[in-house]
């Protein structure tokens, strides 16, 4: 009964509809956006760019004085964006490695930023209440206006996505094949991370500078687990993020004064966590039973084997060998007595007497073939 409250006031209370909206948007854009920087190994660029919108949001402030969140978010933009140009300099014109120039992108524009929202804050000027809301999000905050925002942001991102889907391609998986088929691969690496600044700059006021990245990797990373094809990856990914935000904004009106960003990441966690571990293709849990499987079917060969080994030195397949000498036998493999057992209920072996075993005249054919193909 509490879940069927909780879904009808997901429809009917302003508030968590519109939060809830909000984050499901930014959950789609920034999973499917960040698709693109995982498969490019830039997982850290979304932590940089985040980090770097903080020093615009103070200086269009100081600029501007004005809190609106048009403006703020323009001005995280800019410095979004000019991180991001850093970044690339960086890379291209010195010997500084990717993830050393965005570390270092991120921490000097962060600290800049805080440097700047600590003058403002110390400032006799009560209009710059709140701005420190964009370090961890404040997504309570968020009107209609804000979330038709996001939307018509998304649309147009996503349009865009699909307008150069090919280009895209090329540039996550062989930029150099693209550029040698007359591509401008620079120009669609600036455009494709402006896609990206964009992303984390309206995600800013729900989860905030410092939890944003996550929103950005986490859900590109929990939808490798499942698939190997781009399109899906892209899909899955959108829909992990939005139901992290469905869900953490839905946790997080149910216990008093739960900040909703931290609870979305926390969410979006939850699900890297699940399919790590339970994904068909690439989770921990069923590569586990395959090895298992791997290893038993080994064990039962080696068995196999060397009854087949044994059995040819005799004139019969009659004659039973001992358990003893066939653990001597499979000496480092193990699993002797299991494999027995195993063989007998597939009557390829049968146990002439207790502690003697022999191969079934199947499990001879069986193991000979099997013994020739070996050889071969």
């Amino acid at each position: 009964m509490e879940w069927v409250s909780l879904l009808k006031q997901l429809f009917l209370d302003y508030t968590l509809r519109t939060v809830a909206g909000g984050a499901a948007i930014l959950g789609i854009i920034s999973g499917m956006l960040g698709t693109f920087a995982v498969l490019r190994k830039q997982s850290l660029l979304g932590d940089a760019i985040s980090h770097a919108a903080l020093p615009g949001i103070a200086l269009i402030f100081l600029i501007s004085g004005s809190k609106a969140p048009v403006v703020l978010l323009l001005g995280a933009a800019v410095a979004g964006w000019l991180g991001t140009i850093f970044v690339i300099m960086i890379i291209r014109n010195t010997r500084i490695k990717d993830d050393s120039a965005l570390g270092l992108v991120l921490s000097v524009f962060f600290g800049f930023g805080l440097m700047l929202l600590t003058y403002i804050q110390r400032q006799p000027n009560a209009a710059q209440a709140g701005l420190d809301k964009f370090l961890f999000g404040q997504a309570a905050t968020l009107m209609t206006k804000d979330v038709l925002t996001m939307g018509i942001v998304a649309v147009v991102a996503l349009l865009v996505v699909v307008l150069y889907w090919k280009e895209f391609k090329l540039l996550c998986f062989d930029p150099a094949f693209g550029k040698s088929l007359g591509y401008p691969m620079q120009r669609l690496e600036i455009g494709i991370t402006s896609l990206l600044v964009i992303a984390i700059v309206i995600g800013l006021q729900t989860v905030g500078v410092v939890l944003m990245s996550a929103m950005v990797v986490a859900p590109a990373a929990a939808a490798r687990q499942w698939t190997d094809r781009l399109g899906l990856l892209i899909v899955l990914a959108g829909v992990f993020g939005a139901v992290a935000g469905v869900a953490g904004a839905v946790l997080s009106s149910t216990i008093p004064k739960l900040p909703t960003g931290p609870v979305i990441v926390l969410c979006i966690s939850g699900i890297v966590f699940v399919s790590v571990f339970c994904a068909p293709n690439r989770g921990l849990l069923f590569r586990w039973i395959r090895e298992r499987r791997n290893r038993r079917t080994l064990q039962l060969r080696a068995v196999l084997s060397d009854l087949y080994v044994l059995a040819e030195q005799h004139q019969t397949i009659e004659r039973g060998h001992t358990i003893e000498v066939l653990r001597a036998m499979s000496y480092g493999h193990g699993g002797t007595d299991s494999s027995l057992k195993t063989l007998e209920d597939q009557g390829l072996a049968r146990q002439i007497k207790p502690g003697q075993w022999a191969l079934t005249q199947s499990g001879y054919d069986k193991a000979r073939k099997q013994q020739r193909w070996e050889d071969a």
